[in-house]
């Protein structure tokens, strides 16, 4: 087995583990932002009611981006976009948190938007990689058909 089939293998179980633990993550803030009294969200968090239904939905949304689409590998394009859309949930946050509790506050959902764009930025890459090879491949075939 060649040094770059293990680094590759490596990394995807890495990237798997991030989403999963991402997913987690965003399920849970998710789904509280959509079971949550709004007044008592409202209390805690200085935007509308139905901004923060808003955001949680879309953080539910991009929890399960993250997970089915190479889970059950339909459309794997859409994991990378989900976790390019959870990097700017998260860079909303990092400005929310340090105009409303400092720049400390706001070190924790800066590191969130970072592994999220560590998985947009694995998945779209390897996803053109494979798009790559297919190329290659057709490519590959039509010499050969020429060829015969």
């Amino acid at each position: 087995m060649s040094t770059t089939h293990t680094a590759s293998r490596t990394s995807t179980r890495l990237l798997w583990v991030v989403q999963v633990l991402l997913a987690a993550l965003f399920l849970f803030a998710g789904g509280f932002k959509l079971v949550a009294p709004i007044a008592e969200m409202t209390r805690q968090l200085p935007m509308p009611g139905a901004f923060l239904r808003f955001i949680g939905v879309a953080e539910v949304a991009g929890a399960l981006g993250l997970i089915l689409p190479g889970l059950l590998r339909i459309r794997p394009i859409l994991t990378p976009l989900a976790a390019g859309g959870l990097v700017i949930i998260m860079s909303g946050a990092v400005g929310v948190t340090m105009a409303t509790a400092g720049l400390g506050q706001a070190i924790l959902p800066g590191l969130v938007g970072v592994l999220a764009a560590t998985v947009a930025v694995g998945r779209w890459h390897g996803r053109t990689q494979v798009v790559a090879r297919r190329r290659r491949w057709q490519r590959q075939v039509r010499l050969e058909r020429q060829a015969a």
